[in-house]
């Protein structure tokens, strides 16, 4: 028997048509003598119906059971009346079988083929092939086609190349840790699975390939969290001889195009413009979530010369004092505050000065340190009502972002301010250039090496501070959906960046002396920018993990309990690439 449709597509119009369906049993029900079973494939649910007239087919389905894999042949009808299913996009016809064969059986599963069942991740990931039968997972990698589709379409049109990079290629020594390759035929040496394809798509730019792009599969040595993975897909672009309103533009107009035929959503452009320090300034994060308010509000001018000495002491120090308005919350109970100070201590805060709005003003064991002008301004700033809860974090600039900017996101998740229906893109920019690292007591690139500076005159030691990239980060709904920038073209100035981030002379032509010659001979202007693909389907699919948009993902202790890799190798494979293995738990150089 050969498949004429597929189950999810019989509809009316299949009505008075003999067809053949072939998958799985989704559920089998046995009412007054007549068998009932929806089968399953990747597009959906159709009912068959087993007459018992016909006794030999109706006997052999009898012994069906869930999961097993069916071919059936026959005529389409409608549904009795009163039996319709309308949250089904079969649910008003079914197929009344006159042929079946039973393709292959399955023993009992671990856990039932539901998007309502309650099943650990563990288990759910060593039977993955089981769990992406699922019809939710269905829906996500439709979606995820579909999107791959639209982008590669977009860029087509748009005069872009897809050409691929390598995935064996060199270590470098910015950004996360390396996955090492050990290589057979140059014993002791190592290849690095790629992070980005960041200077090969540059070299393409040097080559005279003005636009690139490919859906690259990248790889990160790092801890997995919800939004990351050991290896994953991003959107990967460059061009030559454009600025950073030419990759915006272009950027938002394949994702308003994306959204508008996968989602058919229209998607409002051109995206808001929010400088870095604005970003920090009002809502705590360069990723802001602006579906809701409930910004951030700077009192260190205000409140430098008011009766409380925590503030004022911190203020004197040239730290910052900053607040927060959170809607009803003067009924939160001291233990509930007393909760949130511990939660904004895992920021590095050392405490959380509060005071609850009331009709007569404020309350609490801090007010009488205030004037009431300094009340009111506050209150003002604020815009706080009376049954509202204001809240303060007085300390370094980057301590109190990042302690309020996270409690913003918990009280508006708690509190339920969030619009889940929204959609909200920015661009973040005017990002700096570097960033200290206290630990190592040197400059470090906040975004990558090769980000070109807005002004070459800033890269010197004493002003590298205050230098600005040429970077941009298109942020969604509090998540950052990829970042770019405009790439350093002159061997000089990489040259001096590298000199910055205290890569000597010698690292430098270790490391990138290929890239350095490069931009010698005659490299164009470029940029360019990396979306998130796996990200961008979490959010399009309404999933908050992006393990449900991969088909094969490791756990968060990265494994994957299905295959069981990562595993141990032969002896004989060991000693083909000159390796040994130091004794289990022991880690060198640490």
């Amino acid at each position: 028997m050969k498949r004429s449709l597929y189950c999810g597509q019989v509809d009316s119009s299949s009505v008075g048509k003999t067809l053949t369906v072939c998958g799985w049993v989704h559920s089998r029900r046995d009412h007054g003598g007549v068998i009932f079973i929806d089968l399953r494939d990747r597009t959906g649910i159709l009912q068959i119906v087993f007459d018992p007239s016909k006794k030999e087919i109706f006997n052999v389905a009898e012994h069906l059971r869930s999961e097993y894999v069916l071919c059936v042949t026959g005529l389409v009808r409608p549904r009795p009346e009163g039996t319709i299913n309308p949250n089904m996009a079969t649910g008003q016809v079914e197929l009344l079988v006159e042929k079946l064969e039973v393709l292959n059986d399955s023993p009992t599963l671990p856990f039932e083929i539901s998007d309502y069942t309650e099943t650990s991740e563990e288990l759910r990931l060593k039977y993955r092939y089981l769990d992406l039968r699922r019809p939710s997972f269905a829906k996500n990698f439709i979606l995820r086609h579909k999107l791959s589709q639209e982008i590669r379409n977009f860029l087509n049109e748009e005069g872009f190349l897809e050409i691929e990079t390598p995935f064996l290629t060199k270590s470098t020594p910015e950004g996360a840790r390396d996955f090492l390759v050990p290589s057979r035929i140059h014993n002791g040496s190592f290849y690095a699975l790629p992070q980005s394809p960041q200077i090969f798509k540059q070299l393409l730019m040097v080559a005279g390939f003005d636009r690139y792009y490919q859906l690259a599969r990248c790889f990160r040595d790092e801890d997995l969290r919800a939004d990351r993975q050991l290896e994953f897909t991003q959107i990967d672009m460059e061009m030559s001889f454009i600025d950073e309103q030419d990759i915006m533009d272009i950027t938002e107009r394949m994702i308003a195009r994306a959204f508008k035929n996968v989602l058919n959503i229209e998607i409002k452009t051109p995206f808001e413009r929010l400088p870095y320090d604005q970003a920090m300034l009002r809502f705590g994060s360069d990723k802001p979530d602006t579906r809701f308010a409930m910004e951030i509000v700077d009192f260190t001018k205000d409140l430098a010369d008011c009766g409380f000495s925590v503030f004022a002491n911190v203020i004197k120090a040239g730290k910052v004092v900053r607040g927060l308005c959170i809607p009803k919350g003067a009924a939160f109970s001291r233990s509930q505050i007393d909760e949130l100070t511990k939660f904004v201590g895992e920021f590095g805060a050392k405490g959380l000065a509060w005071m609850k709005i009331t009709d007569a003003g404020a309350e609490s064991n801090i007010v009488k340190y205030f004037k009431p002008a300094e009340i009111k301004t506050i209150i003002s700033k604020l815009s706080a009502s009376n049954g509202d809860l204001v809240v303060f974090l007085a300390d370094d600039a980057k301590i109190v972002s990042a302690g309020l900017g996270a409690l913003r996101l918990k009280m508006a998740k708690e509190l339920n301010l969030i619009d889940k229906n929204k959609f909200n893109f920015l661009w973040v920019v005017d990002f700096p250039l570097f960033e200290w690292d206290e630990n190592e007591h040197r400059w470090t690139s906040l975004h990558h090496p090769f980000t070109a500076p807005k002004d070459e005159k800033s890269l010197d030691a004493k002003t590298a501070g205050l230098a600005q990239a040429r970077a941009y980060d298109v942020v969604l709904n509090g998540v950052e959906l990829g970042g770019g920038s405009i790439r350093i073209c002159k061997k000089n100035v990489q040259q001096k960046v590298f000199e910055l981030l205290n890569i000597d002379e010698q690292q430098a032509k270790e490391k990138f002396g290929f890239l350095l010659e490069a931009l010698s001979f005659g490299a164009p202007p470029h940029g360019g920018i990396a979306l998130g693909f796996d990200r961008m389907c979490a959010l399009l699919c309404g999933e908050d993990s992006i393990r449900e948009v991969i088909a094969f993902p490791k756990t968060q202790r990265a494994s994957c309990p299905m295959s069981n890799a990562p595993s141990e190798v032969s002896q004989k494979q060991l000693n083909e690439l000159g390796l040994r293995i130091a004794a289990k738990g022991v880690k060198k150089g640490i």
